[in-house]
């Protein structure tokens, strides 16, 4: 089975021309790892343009996200094989519950459960979730038992630092992949992310992505700029020191991005 890749691809509102420079270009990189989402309306063309870009399917690692209208008993698994189909694919490498349902309006066991089943019918490889609070992890850890949860996608970076749920995750062996990374471009404006930066003859995105990279996380930054693409990337070769780390920690001051009004009530 592929391990994920700490560097990938995130397509969050990118389509047509964007999402084409984006993928292709980052493919043409040497990304290997494509984060979508059935809410992104954009499945069938990352599958178009993984079958374009020549890249064979199982170099790249391919996580796709099922949408809260489709966890109701009998759903998720008829939603998976649709992205299947959009995607060109037989498998997923990793199949994500997008938000925990709103208001708990289908029980956590309900779609959690197909999701497992999904996995066990061979529809992804691993499962995981996204937007989960620590209570809602420590549910699925009861409903699916230890290990069946392999990630949670969440949106950390130093704005945001998410720290409880990183810890609970770490306890619990669920690898993190951190959304936002770049808070959006905020972090670009950082004047402390800046100076380490101009120390290490990088930029303050750069910076970032290396802090989390550092702290055994997947990050997915979108770009569609070949330059941006490539400084992503380069980010992986940054070495941030321990004082660095420490101070990059204080920044934290729970700025969060991605807030709609159907998210849990956030730890």
């Amino acid at each position: 089975m592929m391990k994920m890749p700490n560097l990938g691809l995130g397509t969050f509102r990118l389509k047509d021309q964007p999402l084409r420079d984006s993928l292709l270009q980052g493919l043409d990189l040497g990304y290997r790892h494509i984060d979508t989402a059935q809410i992104y309306d954009n499945e069938a063309e990352v599958g178009q343009l993984m079958s374009e870009s020549g890249v064979p399917r199982q170099d790249i690692y391919l996580t796709t996200k099922v949408w809260i209208s489709e966890f109701g008993p009998g759903k998720v698994i008829p939603s998976l094989e649709l992205s299947l189909e959009k995607l060109r694919t037989d498998y997923l490498d990793l199949a994500l519950i997008h938000w925990p349902s709103p208001q708990d309006e289908v029980p956590m066991a309900v779609y959690l459960e197909q999701l497992a089943e999904a996995k066990a019918r061979g529809l992804t490889r691993e499962i995981g979730v996204s937007n989960f609070t620590v209570a809602q992890l420590q549910q699925a850890i009861e409903i699916l038992g230890p290990g069946a949860i392999a990630h949670q996608q969440v949106e950390i970076h130093p704005l945001l630092q998410n720290r409880k749920v990183v810890e609970f995750c770490q306890e619990h062996g669920i690898a993190i992949t951190a959304y936002m990374p770049l808070a959006y471009g905020k972090v670009l404006a950082e004047p402390l992310l800046m100076e380490i930066g101009q120390r290490h003859g990088v930029s303050a995105a750069q910076v970032s992505l290396a802090w989390l990279l550092a702290q055994g996380m997947t990050v997915i930054p979108s770009s569609t700029k070949r330059q941006n693409l490539a400084a992503n990337l380069a980010a992986l070769k940054v070495k941030l020191s321990p004082e660095e780390m420490a101070q990059i920690a204080t920044l934290d001051r729970g700025e969060r991005c991605a807030n709609p009004d159907f998210a849990p009530a956030w730890d």
